[in-house]
């Protein structure tokens, strides 16, 4: 979808620095914003507490206003300005979770809690308490799972993204991926029975 009439004048009066231009961009795209946060977190079977999603929604536009609105002059018009926000709020999200290692937390800390909220005994992904464990976990894989691992989780590529680095077909990334989650869960399940 090309870029609309009304994202290309808000895109505009924001570079050009125009009174209430930013004000009318947050209003314009908070909503997307926030269900980029909640499915990110989702994605990762978290349930994100209304602090860290409106932290993350405010890093989000940190990220979009810091270096004089770097992020918005590399838009180049090639797809819509939602579908390009997505991609950047995603890698934000992704980045903060990483950073503060909420994915790889166990649950009842940093206010993320299992979706599943079966108790104290954590899922399998929230063993993974840094990522040495992750990484190790990905050695298991044969080296094509791994790399799609790397890719989504540690460096938030996107599927497409991911599809056009390993040059394989778009529609088979999630497949690959469930397969990947489905070894590391019974690796990192069999290494926990061990201790």
């Amino acid at each position: 979808m090309a870029l609309s009439e009304i994202d290309k004048q808000l895109l505009k009066r924001c570079l050009d620095r125009e009174p209430r231009a930013w004000e009318d961009f947050v209003d314009r795209f908070v909503g997307l914003v926030i269900h980029v946060v909640n499915h990110t977190g989702n994605s990762r079977s978290l349930r994100l507490a209304q602090q860290d999603r409106e932290d993350f929604t405010a890093e989000v536009f940190l990220a979009i206003l810091a270096d004089d609105f770097s992020v918005l002059k590399r838009f180049r018009g090639a797809s819509s300005l939602a579908t390009y926000l997505t991609v950047i709020a995603r890698r934000v999200v992704v980045r903060e979770l990483l950073k503060r290692k909420i994915s790889l937390l166990p649950p009842g800390e940093s206010g993320i809690h299992s979706k599943n909220g079966n108790g104290p005994v954590p899922s399998a992904e929230e063993r993974f308490d840094n990522r040495d464990e992750v990484q190790k976990l990905m050695d298991g894989l044969p080296q094509s799972e791994a790399e799609v691992v790397r890719l989504y989780h540690l460096e938030g590529k996107s599927y497409h993204e991911i599809s056009a680095h390993m040059s394989i077909p778009e529609n088979s990334v999630g497949p690959t991926l469930s397969r990947a989650r489905a070894r590391m869960r019974r690796d990192a399940m069999g290494t926990s029975s061990m201790h």
